[in-house]
């Protein structure tokens, strides 16, 4: 059987012609050959040297995988000016595809949507978002956006016939379905040795007094919404204070120059490390690195980042987005709101006592063996299965 994937993506394109994303790899696409022998990407892709892309980036080298470039949909210019296009070309690899999957939020998967049900054709969505909360903390003018968006994406949901959703609870409140649905998340971690728990607490019990600690958080880094900023405000709260016994090490793609204006503005330069992208390869040796993980966000579906955190027993903070609280516990979670910076300071302040870090260690370490590859792939592949019988 042959299946389509819709998504914005995007993916990178190097000058010979080859596809990469740290994500959307041959690892992730396995699950569609459950059901599938040929799987086709309709995606935007944006340019990348070869050289650079190999070191941050996986390549896509299954050859039963194919991209078909879509136009960039994510501007007004870009949906004034590639809309045409773009549905003539869903348009023919839907007539064509005997299984459609369709990811939201995004421009593409909309539009795939709408055509799916103009050729009376099965589709199942996958909800990995929140386009609310994504676009309403981006900016002013994402904030006109987002009623629109989250309502487009909310009538999409309802009425498809198969929904999978990242999140247990929270985007099955914000776009529920009257279609079948599972939830299950986007997130495969390995199978987890009980050793890497034991490091992490003998890391812990070496903790002082005067240990410097250092908070994590991979994601975005000139996106405001991802919220590194509101830790480095934390980090400057807390030097004002005299306590100084942290660090901050920030991974993922872009200049991160926003985020050296904020750490120079609140006076904690010397404290951030913007580390930049890193290959997926090398994200878990710097997990066992940090001794904190922070995920400050405003906008998450289920992030994958926190659950491999958890997954090395490291203590975790995060705001109260989306799935996040589905993860961590109370103690751990602080608010999007006025009191935001006080709370991520109690939060850090709090994990420097050794017993509450041990605690959280092995608390994180076993709710992330629920997230483990074989039980996730055991209910997704069912699901694909049950909508695959449906064709």
């Amino acid at each position: 059987m042959k299946a389509l994937f819709c998504y914005d993506g995007p993916m990178y394109k190097d000058e010979n012609g080859n596809y990469y994303d740290s994500i959307l790899d041959d690892r992730m696409f396995e699950r569609y050959f459950k059901v599938a022998d040929k799987l086709k990407l309709v995606i935007r892709t944006r340019d990348t040297e070869a050289s650079q892309a190999a070191k941050r980036m996986s390549r896509l080298s299954d050859p039963n995988i194919t991209v078909c470039e879509c136009p960039d949909l994510s501007s007004v210019t870009g949906l004034i000016a590639g809309t045409k296009a773009a549905k003539e070309i869903l348009c023919r690899e839907i007539s064509e595809a005997d299984l459609i999957f369709i990811r939201l939020p995004s421009v593409i998967g909309n539009l795939g949507v709408d055509l799916c049900r103009k050729q009376k054709k099965q589709y199942l969505i996958e909800v990995v978002g929140c386009p609310w909360d994504s676009y309403w903390n981006y900016s002013v003018k994402g904030k006109i956006v987002a009623p629109a968006a989250a309502q487009m994406m909310r009538s999409r949901v309802k009425k498809a016939p198969f929904v999978l959703y990242v999140t247990n609870r929270f985007l099955q409140s914000r776009y529920p379905t009257r279609g079948k649905s599972v939830s299950c998340s986007n997130v495969e971690l390995m199978e987890m040795e009980e050793s890497v728990l034991q490091r992490r607490l003998r890391k812990i019990e070496s903790y002082t007094s005067d240990s410097v600690l250092t908070i994590g958080t991979a994601a975005g880094l000139d996106v405001p919404y991802k919220g590194q900023q509101f830790v480095i405000e934390a980090m400057g709260k807390l030097k004002k204070q005299g306590i100084t016994q942290f660090r901050y090490s920030v991974i993922g793609g872009g200049t991160g120059d926003r985020l050296r204006r904020v750490a120079k503005a609140n006076d904690v330069e010397d404290q951030v490390d913007i580390v930049g992208q890193l290959p997926h390869s090398e994200v878990f040796g710097w997990l066992d690195s940090i001794d904190i993980y922070a995920q400050p966000s405003r906008q998450e579906g289920l992030p994958r980042s926190v659950i491999e955190a958890m997954s090395r027993g490291i203590p975790c903070i995060g705001a109260r987005t989306a799935g996040i609280p589905e993860l961590l516990s109370d103690a751990c979670i602080f608010s999007n709101g006025k009191n935001e910076i006080e709370e991520i300071c109690a939060c850090l302040l709090h994990m420097r006592d050794q017993e509450t870090a041990k605690a959280m260690a092995k608390l994180n370490f076993r709710e992330a063996k629920n997230y483990q590859r074989d039980l996730l792939a055991e209910r997704r592949t069912r699901f694909f299965r049950e909508y695959a019988g449906k064709v």
